[in-house]
């Protein structure tokens, strides 16, 4: 700027435009492809959650990466099943609540038992977003009948005029709290829905389970959202790499007549202008004019990579190691796999104990202690502490359980863990533990038997 300029007070420069904004918030061509609207977590979980629920249910009974994927959460996060630990003072009555809990049955189709409920809950919410329960009465106990998540009515959403209202199936009281469902009326095994009027079921007597992702949250959302997309594009490319390499597999060859005076009978008389075979050992001589090519379709350099770069996307997506999607370990080590398995194994423990335990775990320990308060079959002072139990997830499988044992040995006797945490983390009941190696010192020293790092020796 010129003096005259400065000293000129009509004519400066315009101040420059402050600008507040995130990057992120930006449009432009960077910020194109992003969706724009995005509103609360419960509107949006609503609108999405039937096609979302469909597409995950496809991926899950038709594509085997997914299959692998999400039968490898439910494995490690239930196993061969969470054993419940009574936290009632009374040793011995905590004891008889241990035994009679799993043998329990606690299935209204009677299938399974606790363990396989719980493996079916944790299945349906990944696949579904949601996993429903209803409780029955049958002789004087409760039994749990599992609902596929439509069963609940997403179609019911209005006001009760007592401050009370319905959204997405789901009934709340004037302080926000849940004190009903609506179900449809159509049992689980109908095969055609019907359109009648929905069930209302007291929330005490519903186990709904979902993992929330923000306030105001009334529905769950499957687990495979993140990866849907990516998965039927890759469900495609696949198709079109073994359709490429079929065709790269062909070997065919074009006989060309450069002069155009002749046909391929001329030049191959027995062939009498059809197709001509090519058989080991021939010798074929091609006269003067004519030309012969192969198709060598050229196949996807890049297709293994790819398939590979988008594996590991979906493996990110649902939380867990690329290798316990696709099965490969030809690059793994110890270290990668240990490396790999913490914090897939840390998601899974917050899982187990965020949603799973107040969720599906407690309501079905503390509605069966109360069933047996109430039946007297069950003897206690104290109903309260009598509901209160430890949950002991399954032992993880080991990648060296040398070292891992090693490191507890080291822990314990450093003080750094009881040994109530160290067989606890094994999924080990640490009284039940104690009484079964008494037991077995007792019969040993019976039989005379000794056992020295695992070798039996001979009678005494």
């Amino acid at each position: 700027m010129s003096l005259l300029s400065r000293l000129n007070p009509f004519k400066r420069d315009a101040a420059p435009v402050a600008v507040r904004s995130f990057e992120a918030a930006a449009g432009g061509r960077r910020g194109a492809g992003f969706g724009r609207h995005f509103g609360s977590h419960g509107t949006e979980t609503l609108a999405a959650a039937i096609p979302v629920r469909a597409r995950a249910r496809h991926a899950y009974a038709n594509n085997g990466y997914i299959r692998n994927a999400v039968d490898a959460i439910v494995a490690e996060a239930v196993g061969a099943g969470i054993e419940a630990n009574s936290a009632y003072p009374d040793k011995d009555l905590a004891a008889l609540i241990d035994k009679a809990f799993p043998d329990a049955d606690l299935d209204a189709e009677g299938r399974t038992d606790f363990r396989g409920m719980t493996a079916a809950a944790v299945l349906a919410e990944i696949v579904d977003g949601e996993a429903l329960f209803v409780a029955e009465n049958r002789d004087g106990r409760t039994v749990w009948r599992q609902y596929p998540a439509e069963a609940l009515d997403e179609s019911d959403t209005r006001d009760l005029g007592d401050g009370g209202y319905v959204v997405a199936g789901v009934e709340f009281a004037a302080n926000g709290t849940r004190r009903a469902y609506h179900f449809r009326p159509e049992r689980p095994t109908d095969l055609f829905p019907t359109a009648q009027e929905s069930i209302r079921v007291p929330a005490e007597d519903v186990i709904h389970i979902f993992r929330q992702l923000g306030p105001g949250q009334v529905r769950g959302i499957s687990q495979l959202a993140p990866i849907l997309l990516t998965v039927n594009e890759l469900d495609q490319a696949l198709d079109a790499m073994l359709v490429g390499l079929k065709i790269s597999s062909m070997f065919a060859g074009f006989v060309t007549d450069t002069t155009n005076m002749g046909g391929a009978g001329e030049a191959f008389p027995e062939a009498d202008g059809g197709d001509i075979s090519l058989e080991p050992g021939v010798v074929r001589v091609l006269p003067g004019g004519t030309d012969i090519k192969f198709a060598a379709p050229e196949q996807a350099k890049e297709s293994i990579a790819f398939a590979k770069l988008t594996l590991g996307q979906i493996a990110a997506g649902l939380g867990v190691p690329q290798h316990l999607v696709d099965g490969d370990l030809s690059q793994a080590n110890y270290s990668s796999l240990r490396a790999g398995l913490l914090p897939f194994r840390a998601k899974v423990e917050q899982y187990v104990y965020h949603t799973l335990v107040p969720q599906f775990l407690n309501p079905v320990f503390q509605r069966f202690v109360t069933d047996e308060y109430v039946a007297g079959r069950l003897d206690v002072a104290d109903l309260a502490a009598a509901r209160k139990a430890e949950w002991l997830p399954p032992r993880p499988m080991q990648v060296d359980p040398q070292k891992d044992m090693e490191a507890a040995r080291a822990a314990l006797e450093m003080g750094l863990t009881s040994r109530r945490q160290a067989v606890a983390q094994l999924g080990w009941n640490v009284a039940e533990l104690d009484r079964e190696i008494a037991d077995d010192r007792a019969r040993e020293s019976e039989l005379g038997l000794s056992f020295s790092s695992g070798v039996s020796n001979a009678p005494r």
